[in-house]
């Protein structure tokens, strides 16, 4: 594909079947578009597909700063990890949210049964981390039997606003998962409550401060995720001052940027060329990351299983972009 323009039509010929299912997933992420597929008639092949070369997914936007407040890492091997969102409905409307998670949204519970499977798949594929996130995981109904079946084949995190688990029938949720093989990351974005209310909602500070109060107190290990526009970042300090009181260890602390998706109109562009995938299961599909599920460019595949051809599709699409050298991903840390 690099070696015609764009708008030209390259003609494939195959004798493997395979290429039907891999090849339209991805030209729709490397933003192509297959126009036909044909064969001699009888189904058996060889087949000739016709693939229009689109432009191709750059960064853009405004674009990360490279600076030392956000928090970098290594990228996790395709397989690896996997991204589960329990739901969509949420306690809040955080004015960045990359889900468009709120009070009002379509729940879109992740059903138990998908989710177990799922997690079969992934383990017996050497899957290592499990994390749920949503939404407010907290929220769906079958969160305690989903975590139960999931942290015995799998350690898992649970992404949370740390405020819905309070009491009542959440708070036994929280209290029958297993400390060992369950950690807890609440978002907290700021040490005092201005700014983090202006993201979150009005009171919402010291309500996770409950929260998190809560969760140690069961012996949870915590921890804590803030997401910053560019213009916050001069607040880092005094947040690790306030988690170092909370005693929050260094390497369970989380500084993201805002991504320019769902309801941010700004921030870290996400795309196959920007950030580095972490393949996210919901109950519309597997997307290529947890920050991208409402971005149809970044669907993989359009049912949340089975797991393997959607690795094998980010595999393949990786393998391409490396030999094509192209350029440097961030790697989007939300754990």
């Amino acid at each position: 594909m690099r070696g015609i323009g764009v708008g030209e039509v390259l003609l494939l010929r195959t004798q493997e079947k395979s290429v039907l299912v891999d090849l339209p997933a991805w030209a729709r992420l490397a933003g192509h578009e297959l126009l036909s597929t044909a064969d001699d008639g009888d189904g058996s092949g060889p087949w000739q597909l016709a693939i229009l070369r689109g432009q191709r997914l750059t960064p853009g936007g405004s674009g990360r700063p490279h600076q030392d407040a956000f928090t970098t890492g290594s990228a996790a091997p395709v397989g690896s990890r996997l991204w589960l969102y329990s739901n969509f409905h949420c306690n809040l409307a955080c004015v960045y949210c990359c889900a468009q998670s709120s009070p009002r949204a379509d729940p879109r519970l992740l059903p138990l049964d998908v989710a177990a499977a799922a997690v079969d798949e992934f383990v017996g594929q050497g899957g290592r981390q499990l994390l749920i996130t949503g939404g407010e995981p907290f929220m769906h109904p079958e969160l305690g039997a989903m975590v139960a079946y999931a942290a015995e084949r799998v350690p898992v995190v649970i992404l949370t606003n740390a405020m819905v688990f309070g009491r009542g029938a959440r708070q036994a949720t929280l209290e029958t998962m297993d400390r060992e093989r369950v950690t807890l990351q609440v978002s907290l974005d700021s040490a005092g409550p201005a700014l983090h209310d202006r993201q979150r909602g009005a009171g919402s500070h010291a309500r996770a401060l409950a929260g998190i109060g809560q969760a140690r107190a069961l012996g949870f290990r915590l921890r804590v995720a803030a997401t910053l526009h560019d213009e916050d970042l001069p607040s880092v300090g005094r947040l690790h001052a306030a988690l170092d009181n909370l005693g929050v260890a260094d390497d369970d602390r989380l500084i993201r940027p805002v991504a320019a998706e769902g309801f941010a109109d700004d921030g870290l562009h996400i795309s196959l060329d920007s950030v580095e995938p972490e393949p996210t299961l919901t109950v519309d599909g597997i997307w290529w990351h947890p920050v991208a599920v409402t971005n149809p460019h970044l669907l993989v595949a359009e049912s949340p299983l089975p797991l393997a051809p959607a690795f094998d599709i980010i595999r393949d699409v990786l393998a391409v972009q490396v030999a094509g050298a192209s350029e440097g991903r961030e790697v989007f840390r939300c754990t």
